[in-house]
């Protein structure tokens, strides 16, 4: 059977069609892990704690054990869940992602989640993601062949739903297209592949809210910062707020390259159980420091006044410095949530330094650092204020965005040496 030309109206609303089952699917697959994350760190961090008493050694001993556990797993079947851009870069080198390991994927990526490694769980979703869309690329017939395209498909949905920001998800796809955009062989021209992306995340969108309404959320994001006016003082300040941040992006590629070049020297297993114990001993004296920082991110909205400055700002130090710990030594997933926790805690600290007590002062702080710290790690001004409106008001959107590009002028130049 001949492949279908996909040149005529008629088949290119088959494939949008088709696209947005893709779409539907990915969603459920996502829930289902999501799902399982959540009730796995349920039994290990509160029923099973619970049901022993909660000694003060159950920490360490869980993340011990969850760092053999994995070790062990990536020792007999890779080193997964692999980065975003490694997953993409497979996919436009050699035209495919090996959906053969979608399991193996699945289970890499959730058991450091669930026993509590600071990370995020967009790492592992994105690859699975892909390995499907790339599954379909090479099995069926209809679908040949544009890996490209359908692994996009898998960012735009898995983006669009662990962060709670369609456009984000969208603006990714968009940035991974081959930068030619030249029609691959689904004979869609850019604008048509734009219009699949978005009927993509709408369909997924449409089924998390129904297995949501059904049965219950499996995350809830980020929690919502309240809006704030900046004032004179804030505007004085923005400047201190975008350095900072800056910094703090930049630390946080610096650490990454040193426990990079440390956990390359440690054989199988043993990073992971170095991680574990540093996880561990980090859990039973700051718990903030474990997980991706979602629910720690409520704790610190209402409770940030309560801590010293300087403590804030050591938390956000500790958080960069055990993420890359984790990620650098097999306890893996992805540093967005993390970065995101951190620079929200460091633009807390220097705003309360400046303005006690003042809660309006102190959001501004944050979103400044948070998008001047995401810019040096993405690089794209528009997305990273897309990401940040899962968790600030679109009221703030126009500082956002000009403190994201003002860190980006900044680092252009250390931009243009990390990507050489």
């Amino acid at each position: 059977m001949k492949n279908l030309s996909l040149t005529s109206f008629s088949n290119k609303i088959k494939l949008i069609i088709f696209c947005a089952i893709l779409g539907a699917v990915s969603a459920a697959v996502l829930w289902l892990f999501l799902r399982a994350v959540y009730l796995g760190t349920l039994l290990i961090w509160e029923k099973l704690p619970e049901a022993i008493g909660a000694p003060a050694w159950y920490p360490a001993a869980a993340c011990l054990l969850g760092g053999i556990i994995i070790g062990l797993f990536r020792k007999r079947f890779g080193d997964y869940p692999q980065p975003m851009t490694t997953v993409i870069g497979t996919v436009k080198r050699t035209g495919s992602y090996p959906y053969n390991k979608i399991a193996i994927i699945i289970i890499a990526a959730m058991l450091p989640l669930v026993f509590g490694s600071s990370v995020g769980p967009e790492a592992g979703m994105v690859g699975v993601l892909v390995a499907l869309g790339c599954w379909v690329n090479e099995n069926l017939k209809f679908a040949k062949k544009n890996a490209d395209f359908y692994s996009g498909v898998g960012v735009a949905v898995s983006l669009s739903i662990l962060f709670y920001s369609p456009l984000f998800g969208f603006f990714s796809a968009v940035e991974n297209e081959d930068e030619s955009r030249t029609e691959g062989s689904t004979g869609l021209d850019s604008k048509s592949k734009l219009l699949v992306y978005g009927v993509s995340i709408s369909a997924a969108l449409g089924v998390i809210y129904l297995l949501n309404h059904l049965f219950g959320k499996v995350s809830e994001g980020f929690p919502s910062f309240s809006n704030a006016q900046p004032e004179a003082g804030d505007m004085v300040m923005m400047i201190v707020y975008v350095i900072c941040g800056i910094l703090l992006g930049l630390f946080f590629h610096w650490s990454e390259h040193l426990v990079s070049k440390a956990a390359g020297k440690l054989p199988p297993v043993v990073g992971e159980i170095i991680a574990s114990l540093i996880l561990g001993i980090a859990a039973t004296f700051l718990p903030c420091l474990q997980f991706s920082g979602e629910h720690q991110m409520s704790v610190l909205m209402t409770d940030y006044a309560e801590y010293a400055p300087a403590m804030l700002i050591a938390v956000a130090v500790l958080k960069v410095i055990l993420t890359n710990i984790c990620i650098q030594m097999g306890l893996k997933g992805g540093h967005f949530f993390p970065l995101i926790f951190a620079a929200v805690c460091l633009g807390y600290g220097i705003s309360l330094m400046v303005f006690p007590m003042d809660s309006s002062h102190a959001v501004f702080a944050a979103a400044i650092t948070t998008a001047s710290a995401m810019s040096v790690s993405i690089r794209k001004p528009l997305a990273v204020t897309c990401l940040l409106f899962l968790c600030f008001p679109v009221k703030m959107g126009l500082w956002i965005f000009i403190a994201a590009v003002l860190a980006g002028q900044i680092t252009r130049s250390e931009n243009n040496e990390t990507k050489a």
